[in-house]
């Protein structure tokens, strides 16, 4: 027992489960005891009651596992893990598990660089296969009693690993080395003239002492004329013999039109010989063709009948 490395005052623990024959592990627990110097030192775990034991963290010096002859024990992830958080900083683990030859999709059986990775995840380091034989037929027949599988390519490893030398969660304080800072030069000299030629005063922006430009001066008198209208309007806007604005027209042909529409509407309205026809009864002559009709707004085109205009 020699090579896993146990002396004297170190914890031990020594995980099982049911594959392990009885009379190997109280053999295998009785050497461990005479390596460590007493039996306190070394515990017994079920590896189903890992999870639930009341181990603290940092418990045990060196962890072994599935390492009682004729026991074909798998380490899932969360044992591994388990078992990472169990050892103290800079403990080993050793374990022992029937590993795939040869890659099986889906298997529940772990290839050995699958078992490396799986040791490496969960936070040890230094992790390494030691050595690797064929099972006995003892161990053939637990692994199809106790795991349900069955294959022609299983052979034992054996791996270990090494827990780093400080605690998950823990912090320290980190020397930073930083260059030091180089002296600061002088400000250059800078000539008076220089920076007189640079800089702006309130004295500068006296009115009194600065010449200003009248912004009529920028105008020529050809500025000052109002522009032609027609000389505005587009190529197209008023072409033809009906004059007609364009749309969206901005020369003003557009006004002028309506305006003009406006003057002739005036021009056919019929014209009163008082001008109050509009207004009622009240105001209207004796001979008002529109004696009866009430008022109306001025312009208002109103339909006389044949007998007012007879009448009239």
């Amino acid at each position: 027992m020699a090579e896993y490395g146990i002396s004297t005052g170190q914890r031990v623990a020594v995980i099982w489960d049911r594959s392990s024959p009885v009379e190997a592990l109280k053999g295998l627990v009785d050497k461990l005891q005479l390596l460590a110097g007493d039996e306190s030192h070394v515990s017994v775990e079920n590896i189903n009651q890992l999870l639930q034991s009341a181990h603290k963290e940092s418990s045990f010096d060196v962890v072994l596992s599935g390492l009682v002859p004729g026991s074909t024990t798998v380490h899932s992830t969360e044992i591994l893990a388990e078992i990472a958080r169990i050892l103290r900083p800079g403990g080993q683990v050793l374990l022992k598990e029937p590993v795939e030859t040869t890659s099986v999709h889906e298997s529940r059986v772990k290839t050995a660089a699958k078992l490396c990775s799986a040791l490496t995840l969960s936070g040890l380091v230094e992790v390494k296969e030691l050595q690797k034989e064929s099972l006995t037929p003892e161990e053939v027949q637990s692994v199809q009693e106790h795991l349900g599988y069955q294959s022609d390519s299983l052979v034992s490893v054996q791996v270990t690993g090494k827990k780093p030398n400080f605690e998950v969660g823990s912090s320290t304080q980190l020397k930073l080395s930083f260059p030091k800072k180089t002296a600061v030069s002088e400000k250059p000299v800078v000539d008076p003239t220089a920076a007189k030629l640079w800089t702006l005063s309130a004295s500068d922006m006296n009115d009194d002492g600065m010449d200003l430009i009248d912004s009529d001066e920028l105008l020529d008198p050809e500025d000052l004329k109002k522009p032609d209208p027609a000389s505005l309007r587009a190529v197209s806007c008023g072409e033809g013999t009906r004059r007609k604005a364009c749309k969206n027209c901005t020369c003003g042909l557009a006004e002028e039109l309506e305006q003009e529409k406006a003057k002739e509407q005036k021009k056919s309205q019929p014209k009163s010989a008082c001008g109050n026809c509009y207004l009622g009864d009240a105001f209207r002559c004796a001979s008002c063709p529109y004696l009866g009709m009430p008022a109306f707004k001025p312009g208002e085109k109103i339909l006389l009948s044949e007998k007012n205009l007879h009448d009239s």
